[in-house]
């Protein structure tokens, strides 16, 4: 029995580090074969775990739809104990730190819209995270050129500083009902019981897609049996660790976080990390601001939707990607037919060619972003679409309000990300996005969650070809983003809809996707989250593996498509109004998220 036991654990050990081994060599190959840009054409770290049945749900007072059941669970707990949506925010968050550490958590960051129905005013709080003070255009050059990708993600220079607590307790103090301390009672209990690792968590481990995850200690510890195994399904994760630093966070706000000792083990960590340390420090910590900015919202038809601003390109491109395809009677195709994705992709082409080039963090660089959703400009960039043929690669437009001659940014963002929303008793709502980039962020564990690699969203080269790159790393600034909260106002200036997804850069395609289809259709909200997906970010036009989507590969490729057919794994929830009053949830069935309303 003893053999028999360390055969099967050397065995095990073997196994878990070929996949590993395997997994790193397919990222290397893809950093060093091709441009850093088109990383992400062929990463995905969000790995499937088959497709769920529909869980939507119909409700007349609140609902909450995440991406675990027990993060839904811990929001609708504190909707009923008369909590608001920003409350229930709060309670989602510190839970999914716990449940889906993967995809975000307390070390991350994140953008939330949030409505204040007895105000009638739509807020945008921005925590992403931002560059250490001591970082410049060189955060990641080694020998004077850009270093790999692959290096500059796992350990400590990728870590920019965690504000999505931040953003949270200035949300709460705006629009909060409940103590702060009681907000994290769930996840307190949670993190000291346990949780049933599921599927997806599992796969992801298993997978071995973040090379840094088996590395340094704490890590292993938690994501690894003592045998060397990833956590298997059902395995009681317990976190006490976690537990220790909600109960912190509860007592003492966010000073536990951003002044005290925890905030010196997240610097001492970062910069101790031998094989690749970074420049946070305790005085980055203790100068983070959450902002609140101004949303974006533009009409469409009879509707206004509105979006997050810059530091996030999603708002921006989301809004082209709609408007560009405004003058079309999209209302009359078919959803799933060539014609109606046809459209779509030539609209998302142009509309990423200036995300290349225009977006990232407006308190640093000039970014026109009055001038690219100015009518005129729109008008003249659809005109660029053709109905007959691919137009191929777009080249960026010239908007109103550009003083500067800028390059196309070059960064990787990868898709290991969440998206909630909570509609409360009065009417109160959130969508909220929420990051910590590549599966399981840095790799580097403090106070019983990982922190962020988000810093790698930034361009690595900050010039090219004589022309300064937007998105280059500069001392305090925010990396761009692709996340996309939306939310939709009907022509009385209600609350219509909410929308969402993780995805990477495919985000933008995914929420845009499902806004055309929201406001040119009449499909349930379920079924417009579960339509099989097209994306084109000015590249390759990628259908969605084992759905709908692959019969568009022939006639797509006839209008001239260079297609891939691979997994486009978003999780897209959001709710919307019933036209006989309450809501409606939906879903993604790609995840194993979960709705609950009351």
């Amino acid at each position: 029995m003893i053999k028999y036991s360390l055969f099967k654990s050397f065995i095990t050990e073997i196994h878990s580090k070929f996949q590993a081994i395997s997994c790193l060599f397919l990222i290397t190959y893809a950093c060093s074969a091709i441009p850093a840009y088109a990383v992400d054409e062929d990463l995905a770290p969000e790995s499937a775990t088959g497709l769920q049945n529909d869980r939507n749900v119909v409700s007349q007072k609140s609902l909450v739809v995440t991406a675990h059941p027990l993060a839904t669970e811990a929001g609708l707990n504190i909707l009923k104990r008369g909590g608001s949506a920003a409350d229930a925010a709060v309670a989602i968050q510190a839970m999914l730190t716990l449940v889906e550490p993967q995809s975000s958590g307390i070390g991350g960051g994140a953008f939330m819209l949030y409505w204040d129905q007895q105000q009638k005013k739509l807020h945008a709080y921005d925590g992403r995270e931002t560059a250490p003070i001591n970082a410049d255009h060189q955060l990641f050059y080694e020998e004077q050129q850009p270093m790999p990708w692959i290096k500059a993600l796992v350990g400590g220079r990728s870590v920019g500083t965690p504000g999505v607590l931040k953003m949270l307790e200035l949300t709460h103090s705006h629009h909060g009902r409940l103590p702060w301390e009681v907000l994290y009672e769930k996840s307190i209990e949670r993190s000291q019981q346990g949780f049933r690792v599921g599927p997806r968590l599992h796969k992801l481990i298993a997978s071995g897609i973040n090379p840094g995850l088996n590395r340094y200690p704490e890590a292993r510890r938690y994501f690894y049996l003592e045998d060397g195994s990833p956590l298997p399904v059902g395995f009681n994760r317990t976190n006490p660790e976690l537990a220790s630093t909600f109960k912190q966070i509860a007592d003492q706000g966010g000073d536990a976080f951003y002044q005290g000792p925890l905030a010196q083990q997240i610097a001492t960590h970062v910069q101790s990390v031998a094989d690749n340390p970074g420049l946070l420090n305790q005085t980055d910590l203790q100068q983070y601001q959450a902002k609140e900015r101004s949303p974006l919202c533009l009409p469409y038809k009879t509707f206004r939707v509105c979006g997050f601003p810059p530091p996030t390109s999603g708002g921006v491109t989301v809004l082209q990607i709609i408007k560009l395809l405004e003058g079309y009677p999209l209302e009359t195709l078919d959803p799933a037919g060539v014609h109606f994705n046809h459209l779509f992709t030539q609209a998302s082409r142009l509309a990423y060619a200036d995300r290349a080039r225009y977006l990232a963090d407006r308190d640093f660089v000039p970014v026109p972003v009055e001038g690219l959703l100015e009518p005129g400009y729109l008008e003249a960039r659809a005109a660029l679409i053709r109905t007959d043929i691919d137009i191929g690669t777009a080249k960026p437009g010239v908007p109103a309000y550009i003083s500067t001659h800028q390059a196309d940014d070059q960064s990787p963002e990868l898709p290991s990300t969440s998206h909630f929303t909570v509609v409360d008793q009065w009417g109160n709502a959130v969508s909220m996005t929420t990051s910590i980039e590549m599966a399981f962020g840095s790799t580097l564990m403090v106070g019983g969650f990982l922190l962020n690699n988000q810093l790698t969203d930034f361009s690595f080269k900050a010039i090219s070809k004589g022309r300064i790159i937007a998105n280059r790393v500069q001392p305090g600034k925010r990396p761009r983003s692709s996340m996309s909260p939306f939310m939709i106002f009907d022509s009385e200036g209600k609350l219509h809809a909410t929308i969402g997804s993780p995805g990477g850069s495919r985000i933008i395609n995914y929420v845009a996707q499902s806004i055309l289809l929201m406001l040119n259709s009449d499909l349930p909200l379920q079924q417009v989250v579960n339509q099989a997906h097209i994306s084109n970010r000015n590249g390759l036009t990628e259908l969605e593996v084992g759905t709908t989507a692959e019969q568009l590969k022939a006639p797509l490729e006839a209008l001239g498509h260079t297609i891939k057919v691979r997994d486009l794994n978003s999780g897209l929830h959001g709710v919307r109004r019933l036209p006989a009053g309450g809501w409606e949830s939906a879903v993604d069935n790609r995840r194993e998220g979960l709705a609950l309303g009351e």
